[in-house]
């Protein structure tokens, strides 16, 4: 959610031995809940442990963004950034030039005064999955509607050939650009790797792809892959950057790779506490290290995180 043949064994068997979604998808609401999100604000917590970046990769000078929009704004290689999807955004403290935030859950007040801090606003909306708790929900039509995300109640794929599904997203990416978002996180465009029950295949993966980057494009934002890694070489060059899950856990990076090659983030998470851990208690040495250390990862924007998407976070240094 460009290997060498013991990776691909390797990536191979992870798969094998996963449930139905390999990599995780998040949807401003815990994965074990069907409940909304909390208005509560999310308690906050950054802190960083032994500095592993002695072990990681040198990185030559990133190349300029190949490929892209000239008029979207590019983030650079190694953009820092912080991303919340639990709760709406109530920490702005956090000194990263990017925050991902939900597209529903935060204001266009909130994403102002992000602004105000110099720092850029992605906006985050499930584009491959109906979400019962969404403003929109009564938009969707049963047709477009497949199997159920096994993990994450009230959620369905979505047949992302239909005329409808992308009318409903056209009003998202309206919605995205009233609230000033700089560029938008479209989540869940890997159905075709997953029990789908649509017949999604990756050709629709990257004909929605490239459409919702046209469509985000025409409206002055950006827009970024969200895992995917299968369909990279087809839609990167009009990607801005890639929104990774896991991919040091999986041995995937390479894959990702391509993005920083271009001159394009990637802006990585992996959750070494696992699925029920969620506290603001740093991860041992031995997990930063597997979380962090992996060929080019001087290249990646890795943060550590809670599975939930709260507030903390643990940078690798």
């Amino acid at each position: 959610m460009k290997f060498a043949v013991v990776s691909l064994l390797v990536a191979a068997l992870s798969v094998a031995t996963t449930a139905t979604c390999k990599h995780n998808h998040h949807n401003g609401r815990d994965a074990s809940s069907s409940e909304l999100p909390s208005e509560a604000d999310s308690s906050s917590s950054s802190s960083s442990s032994s500095s592993v970046a002695s072990e990681t990769e040198s990185v030559s000078v990133a190349p300029s963004p190949t490929g892209s929009t000239s008029a979207i704004w590019q983030p650079a290689v190694g953009t820092s950034w912080q991303i919340v999807l639990s709760s709406p955004l109530s920490d702005t403290s956090v000194d990263a030039e990017v925050y991902d935030i939900d597209l529903f859950d935060n204001t266009a007040a909130t994403i102002s005064s992000v602004h105000s801090a110099g720092r850029k606003v992605i906006c985050y909306f499930s584009a491959g999955t109906y979400e019962n708790w969404r403003p929109d929900q009564s938009e969707f039509l049963a047709s477009d509607m497949g199997k159920a995300l096994d993990g994450w109640p009230g959620e369905k794929w979505l047949d992302v050939t239909s005329a409808n599904v992308r009318t409903i997203m056209q009003q998202r990416l309206d919605l995205a650009k009233t609230k000033g978002c700089d560029g938008v996180d479209p989540d869940n465009v890997d159905g075709y790797d997953n029990d789908n029950g649509l017949g999604l295949t990756q050709s629709d993966a990257i004909d929605y792809v490239n459409w919702l980057a046209s469509e985000a494009h025409s409206r002055g934002m950006s827009v970024g892959l969200k895992n995917a890694g299968d369909i990279i070489s087809s839609v990167i060059d009009n990607m801005q950057w890639s929104v990774n899950e896991q991919c040091a856990q999986y041995d995937e990076c390479d894959t990702y790779a391509a993005f920083p090659n271009k001159g394009k983030p990637v802006f990585h998470i992996e959750y070494p506490k696992g699925d029920n851990t969620n506290n603001s208690n740093n991860v041992s040495a031995s997990q930063l290290k597997s979380a962090c250390v992996f060929s080019d990862s001087a290249s990646f924007s890795t943060l550590i995180k809670n599975m939930d998407l709260d507030s903390w976070f643990q940078l690798c240094s």
